[in-house]
């Protein structure tokens, strides 16, 4: 038994210290971002933004752990769990799909950003250094072991054990249906910052986000389930990072 979980947990380990820094950042990104009533009640019933972070590291350290190790173990069943490397080949097909995916997702400051106020406005706070560091790291890595290695792994196995039992193996189309509910859970927990964004939602405001946040989730889906985790946790850091750039250089 011990053996079983040696390299689930060795995985969910050697990823945690990038996973600290990112939740790090973002906790200090949510202090900038929570209005002034919220932050004073956190402070009343924690003391210090200290104390917060320290909360917070926590928490994201407990659901790495535990879904870093449980997922490990699900993509091994399903047959995804690849070596965590990076190969020539695959790496020369997913890096300008990666590029073109940044780029893609940096025309929202023009597209969307001109039909609803406040986009560009928020666009312009994210800017900052520990916001990128958020986005890269905790977008990158936390985010995508919780919601393609754990959570997609896990309704992916559902499907196969409650539908297809009879199959030696997880049907591929159980795979991709596993995908594209986990793209519509991970765009639905945005929300709440959505919200708190604009104020409300709009349903262009909707569209945004689950075209960005549910689209982008299926492709690091499609990339988790051909080629490994490891390539949907650089997929989604590119994403971020190449964006960010674009923004920097031309807004």
């Amino acid at each position: 038994m011990i053996r079983k979980f040696r390299k689930p947990l060795l995985f969910a380990l050697a990823l945690l210290p990038f996973s600290m820094v990112g939740a790090y950042f973002t906790a200090l990104y949510q202090l900038d971002f929570l209005d002034e009533a919220t932050v004073s009640l956190l402070m009343e019933q924690l003391g210090s933004t200290g104390a917060f972070i320290a909360v917070y590291m926590v928490q994201i350290a407990l659901y790495m752990l535990v879904m870093g190790a449980v997922g490990y173990l699900l993509a091994e069943k399903l047959g995804l769990m690849r070596p965590f490397r990076f190969e020539k080949t695959a790496l020369q097909k997913t890096l300008p799909l990666c590029v073109l995916g940044g780029v893609l997702f940096s025309l929202d400051y023009w597209t969307f950003g001109a039909w609803i106020p406040g986009v560009r406005e928020a666009m312009d706070t994210t800017m900052s250094f520990h916001v990128v560091m958020a986005s890269v790291l905790y977008g990158g890595i936390v985010e995508e072991i919780m919601m393609r290695l754990f959570l997609m792994s896990l309704l992916a196995w559902l499907g196969w054990k409650l539908f297809f039992r009879r199959h030696e193996k997880a049907p591929v189309k159980v795979i991709d249906a596993a995908n594209v509910l986990a793209a519509l859970v991970f765009a639905a927990g945005h929300l709440p910052a959505t919200v708190m964004i604009f104020g409300q939602l709009t349903p262009l405001i909707l569209v945004r986000c689950f075209l960005l946040n549910g689209g982008f989730g299926m492709l690091f889906g499609w990339l988790y389930r051909k080629y490994g985790i490891q390539y949907a946790i650089l997929g989604h850091m590119m994403a971020h990072m190449v964006s960010k750039l674009i923004w920097f250089l031309f807004v």
